[in-house]
């Protein structure tokens, strides 16, 4: 017989409803709990997407007394820590959405608790499951690039900041660094294999947000819309990270990896206002290299696909419960990602460059 996995969701935003058709999609799986602190929230998620038998709950740390195998945080950014804590505690298996954490000290406890329950906690990054996404980092891990010293990653918005709980630094700790800059951090480390980073330089802004011209909430807007970094990693990399919400402009450019023996050049997929971020696929692939003395351009080939990555990174969840396996996508490399972002606010409040200490786990 099968062994069906039962899952609990705390938290019934949108990004919930995006985890709960995913479990729902899968014949061994039950949803048995949805746990949201507003009155009549999770019983409404429950009724609006008929999940059968599921049972509502206010307060999280009792949906967890029920025979649950694993969670998804859906929460507000700053609630990850506390309810992956209690979850881990709990003896539940983890997936929380990005960002990690608000902070890299609430990112290092995770850690620890998921270590000494011996539970998962894996973070949800789906671009890792776009088949073009592993592409890029299968050739820079190949060494087809030779030894690489310089990355630029990240993308901008011509317009798209969103509102709500997104711009409340209460809720969400930080703006657009944590919702799709933390996408393209993960890009360029996870491709380069997790490097340590060492130092960074930092500037961080909200002239947009903070504008009632270009936000209809700007009394409210308490975050950043943009920020730029330069981060020196181990072994003599540097990488050069943008991201913005809004701007006057079309593009921040395209991520680059440049190696000693040749380079690649990526830009992502998808057009309009709320695109040229990687929070989805990959619209080209192209390498910069000489043959046979000869400046080359080679265009790679980009795999046509039809997988839902959302789908697949959830699935992958669910199939590290059943078979024991470790997390997909584990906490102690988002960490990495976790103390690079802690760094740029540090940096951009001081105005100066600082230094970054992970400590060994």
């Amino acid at each position: 017989m099968t062994k069906v996995i039962k899952i609990g969701i705390i938290g019934s935003g949108g990004i919930a409803v995006s985890h709960a058709k995913a479990y729902q999609a899968m014949a061994d799986v039950q949803i048995v709990g949805v746990a949201d602190v507003v009155p009549g929230k999770a019983q409404e998620f429950i009724n609006n997407l008929a999940i059968e038998d599921a049972q509502a709950f206010e307060n999280h740390k009792q949906m967890l007394d029920l025979d649950i195998d694993g969670v998804s945080i859906c929460t507000p950014n700053i609630f990850h820590h506390m309810t992956s804590i209690d979850a881990l505690q709990a003896g539940k298996h983890v997936l929380v959405e990005k960002p990690l954490a608000v902070t890299l000290d609430q990112g290092i406890e995770m850690v620890q608790v998921a270590k000494k329950t011996g539970k998962m906690l894996s973070v949800g990054f789906q671009p890792r499951y776009d088949p073009n996404m592993q592409k890029v980092t299968n050739i820079v891990q190949s060494g087809q690039l030779g030894d690489i010293y310089y990355v630029e990653v990240g993308g901008g918005r011509r317009r798209g900041m969103p509102g709500g709980t997104f711009i409340n630094k209460a809720l969400a700790g930080v703006g657009a660094m944590g919702d799709i800059g933390t996408y393209s951090l993960d890009l360029a480390l996870n491709a380069l294999g997790h490097p340590k980073p060492l130092t960074v330089s930092a500037y961080t802004s909200n002239h947009f947000g903070k504008n009632p011209i270009y936000h209809p909430e700007a009394d409210k807007f308490e975050v950043e819309d943009f920020g730029v970094a330069m981060i020196r990693l181990e072994g003599g990399m540097v990488l050069n990270f943008k991201i913005s919400w809004a701007m006057h402009m079309d593009t921040l450019g395209p991520t680059i990896f440049l190696g000693k023996d040749a380079g690649l050049k990526l830009m992502p997929a998808g057009s309009g206002p709320w695109s040229g971020v990687w929070d989805g696929g990959i619209g080209s692939i192209s390498m910069f290299h000489d043959v046979d003395s000869h400046q080359t351009e080679t265009a790679i080939p980009l795999q046509v696909h039809d997988i839902n990555i959302f789908d697949a990174k959830v699935r992958d969840f669910v199939v590290a419960i059943k078979e024991d396996k470790p997390a997909p996508i584990p906490g102690e490399e988002i960490l990495i990602n976790q103390a690079i972002i802690d760094g740029i606010f540090r940096s951009s409040e001081k105005g100066k460059e600082v230094d970054i200490h992970i400590p060994v786990l």
